[in-house]
């Protein structure tokens, strides 16, 4: 392969499959294992063999079904992302009720997709959690809405009316999955002023990732829910 290829093509988006029934695991890894763009690096049963396999592997995500035995789902995704802050965790259940969704957001999962979803949304998923990116089920987005709110307190307003012009335009384009080089580039802009606007952002805010910096950019009406 030439130089040229190589800094072309870029490295396989590593994914642990953390699932406990056979059949769905074996489905997602015959889906998975015919992509160029990404590597099935592990398999995990239960919920404390997905932290160990994480650990061990270090991918760059993680689909983690919820119902798992010995460890559930909310807890190995929040032992990974204390442990691997570097690893995003792709939450891949069949529930869709607010007891499900909230704790799961809450523990660090970047991304909840619903497994009636179809093999084109499980790619998007996992390419937009790879990226530091957020992705939801149009049905967790409204639940995810109707919690921005009612939390919406007199202190995030304060905070919201600081934002100035570019800083509500770059956080519109990061809730809409766009990456730092993408928004330089639209705004033309460097990465590094982007990347400083984004910090102050957060901070501003008061939120530490991109799942919170979607809730307010839906918040403010800056993007829609889904």
């Amino acid at each position: 392969m030439s130089e040229t290829q190589n800094e072309v093509d870029p490295a396989p988006i590593r994914v642990l499959l953390a699932e406990d029934h056979t059949i769905v695991r074996e489905g997602l890894r015959a889906l998975l294992e015919g992509r160029e763009d990404i590597a099935l690096v592990g398999e995990a049963e239960d919920g404390r063999a997905a932290v160990e396999s994480a650990t061990a592997l270090r991918p760059d995500v993680v689909v983690m079904d919820l119902n798992l035995p010995r460890l559930d789902g909310v807890e190995a995704t929040r032992a990974i992302r204390q442990e691997l802050p570097g690893t995003h965790v792709l939450i891949l259940s069949m529930y869709a009720s607010e007891e499900h969704v909230r704790p799961a957001i809450r523990a660090g999962a970047e991304g909840y997709l619903l497994k009636g979803s179809g093999v084109a949304d499980l790619i998007a998923a996992i390419q937009a959690v790879a990226a530091g990116n957020a992705f939801f089920s149009p049905q967790v987005a409204r639940i995810l809405l109707d919690d921005t709110r009612r939390a919406a307190g007199a202190s995030t307003d304060r905070a919201s009316g600081d934002l100035t012009p570019r800083e509500r335009e770059i956080l519109r384009l990061v809730a809409e999955g766009r990456s730092s080089p993408e928004i330089s580039r639209l705004l033309n802009l460097s990465v590094k002023t982007v990347e400083g606007h984004r910090g102050r952002i957060m901070a501003k805010l008061d939120t530490k990732n991109v799942v919170g910096l979607v809730r307010h950019a839906i918040r403010l009406g800056l993007v829609g829910p889904d």
